[in-house]
């Protein structure tokens, strides 16, 4: 590695939200674990896996300043719709070697906090959810 200031940092992260620009965000997670099945093979003490699937999970992290998520999908929620959107993760740090985009499609949140507060303290919700399919719009290239 050249230098430290070439890892790229999150205080450059940006998150899209069905094309809307979601500026209270301090936080995002788009992860894709391998479900795997046991493959026993003869003359092999150890058990080789294969993967066979995969589960979809993210994670957006966002300041309480508005009820975005509430207008999102609150009523439809109430209403037995399965809503559905597509977030971006923009990742831009002036130092790296590049810019790193991902979407994620077929985003479905897992649960919508009505009201989370303490006194003297900072508001904060995080909204877990799943999706179907990802792409790379931009990745960092290797160096």
């Amino acid at each position: 590695m050249e230098s430290a200031k070439r890892v790229i940092s999150g205080t450059w992260g940006e998150v899209w939200l069905d094309g809307e620009y979601v500026t209270e965000c301090y936080g995002m997670q788009l992860k894709v674990s391998f479900k795997k099945e046991d493959i026993a093979r003869c003359g092999m003490m150890a058990v080789d896996k294969k993967i066979t699937g995969i589960d979809c999970t993210g994670s957006v992290k966002m300041y309480k300043v508005s009820s975005r998520m509430a207008r999102k999908i609150g009523e439809k929620i109430k209403n037995g719709e399965d809503a559905r959107f597509t977030i971006i993760s923009k990742l831009d740090d002036p130092d790296a070697y590049g810019a790193e985009r991902v979407v994620a499609n077929g985003v479905s949140f897992d649960d919508l906090t009505l009201a989370d507060w303490e006194a003297n303290t900072a508001g904060k919700i995080e909204s877990p959810f799943t999706f179907t399919d990802y792409d790379y719009l931009d990745m960092i290239p290797e160096v």
